[in-house]
């Protein structure tokens, strides 16, 4: 089995020896993503900014084998306080809309100060049509 990697420049991914996505066998596992601003690196304070840019991590990594939020079928959410994650429920809906994925929200601590929203995701590539 062929594995295809992509590398989003993150710094954690040189610190803790991961990549931001895999493709192996038409499978996209997306690494946890967090909230950092991709264009200055700042972490916003809001959580719901925090969701947005960490969806359009994972959104990044996602178009890089073709893929999209449509076709996603399961997404772990990662909070250090649960009541943050009902602020975020309205950017998810506008993100998954009609075809929202299997979920699971965890409360857990998360590798830096600051993050409050952690996202990582499962996906299928879409079949290509004949």
């Amino acid at each position: 089995m062929a594995f295809r990697r992509h590398f989003s420049g993150g710094p954690f991914e040189a610190k803790v020896a991961y990549c931001r996505a895999v493709e192996a066998d038409g499978w996209i596992f997306v690494s946890g993503s967090t909230g950092a601003d991709p264009e200055t690196g700042a972490m916003p304070e809001s959580v719901v900014e925090q969701c947005r840019n960490t969806l359009a991590t994972v959104g990044r990594a996602l178009a890089e084998f073709g893929a999209g939020f449509g076709d996603v079928v399961r997404v772990t959410y990662l909070l250090p306080d649960r009541a943050d994650f009902e602020p975020c429920w309205p950017v998810l809906r506008e993100v998954f809309g009609e075809a929202p994925p299997a979920a699971t929200m965890l409360e857990a601590g998360l590798i830096a100060p600051g993050m409050k929203i952690e996202i990582e995701v499962t996906a299928r590539i879409p079949a290509k049509a004949p």
